[in-house]
């Protein structure tokens, strides 16, 4: 039986002793609350299922984020997104006790951010939340009751994947209004590789052998080195690059600026391609590999897609092209 005491006018002070757990103390300020409180905790104990609420109920969110800032994002390769998104659940949560993040909390962050942003980047901003919570649970000690409130949530469904195709036409405009000394070889490596723009912008020319047509590639988006075969046009517009540039990288450009150039150059007043990313560029780099004979698994091996669905994702191929074979 819990131990119930009043002390002064308005505390009244639960004490709950259980062979095995932790002595459990805690003030209300009316006696009913006291009440329920010891009686959901013994129940819990009597279940076996109870975590000790005491520090989530200490513990601001702001206080894990500022631990998870310094102690695991400099380890993860997505750093600068997640440190954006980072500021937005502190603005969020901030102020909240761990103890008090209930999935009600987190759906209505949902709905909210939907009327600013999309799905993805919601998408994204939960499964951080998810990853700041588990740290803190996993790594830090730090109990929650009821489990991980983001596991509770239902997350928006995913936006369609884009099936933009670039023809040459629009590549040759592009390249003809870019500023750019260095545009011109990484959009002939895009296309002819499928590589993803931080993947070109860390490009080593160390690391790559131009006679046996290979570029090693050690850091990816998956945390999967690979290596990818460059094809004759690919060899062709790398030898036509200087290879004085500092630290040995074959590119000055780095990927924030490669997207910076590639839109500047799409702009009206330049090549005036609508609706056009840097990115369209690995779904056009794809989709050709198929249309050049490979199969999935050659394909994903260049590409580096995990599953099928993501590189079904990244694959337009053309009707026409599909009804030749047909004929």
């Amino acid at each position: 039986m819990p131990t119930i005491r009043k002390k002064g006018d308005r505390q009244w002070h639960v004490q709950i002793r259980k062979s095995g757990y932790p002595v459990q103390t805690k003030t209300f300020t009316t006696r009913s609350d006291a009440e329920k409180w010891a009686t959901i905790i013994e129940s819990e104990m009597e279940r076996g299922v109870f975590v000790s609420r005491s520090e989530a109920e200490a513990t601001l969110l702001s206080e894990v984020i500022d631990r998870y800032r310094r102690e695991v994002l400099p380890s993860k390769r997505g750093a600068a997104s997640d440190e954006s998104r980072l500021k937005t659940l502190n603005a969020h949560f901030g102020v909240y006790k761990l103890a008090s993040i209930t999935s009600t909390a987190v759906a209505k962050f949902r709905d909210e951010r939907l009327k600013d942003v999309g799905p993805q980047s919601v998408i994204h901003e939960i499964n951080l939340l998810n990853r700041v919570l588990k740290a803190a649970t996993m790594d830090w000690g730090i109990g929650l009751p009821g489990g991980l409130p983001t596991a509770q949530v239902r997350k928006p469904t995913k936006p369609r994947g884009r099936d933009r195709r670039v023809s040459q036409d629009e590549l040759d405009a592009i390249l003809e209004h870019s500023e750019s000394a260095e545009l011109a070889t990484i959009i002939a490596l895009a296309v002819e590789t499928a590589m993803r723009r931080g993947e070109l912008a860390a490009l080593t020319w160390v690391n790559i052998d131009l006679k046996k047509c290979v570029a090693y590639l050690p850091k990816t988006k998956t945390d999967s080195p690979r290596s990818v075969p460059l094809s004759k046009a690919a060899v062709a517009a790398l030898k036509q690059l200087p290879r004085h540039i500092r630290e040995g990288k074959v590119f000055k450009l780095q990927a924030e600026s490669i997207s910076q150039a590639f839109e500047r150059a799409c702009e009206p007043h330049r090549a005036n391609l609508v609706d056009l990313r840097f990115h369209d560029l690995r779904h056009e780099a794809t989709s050709r590999l198929f249309e050049k004979g490979l199969n999935v698994m050659e394909v994903a091996t260049i590409t580096g897609h995990k599953t099928l669905d993501m590189l079904k994702r990244y694959t337009h191929l053309k009707a026409e092209d599909l009804a030749k074979k047909l004929a």
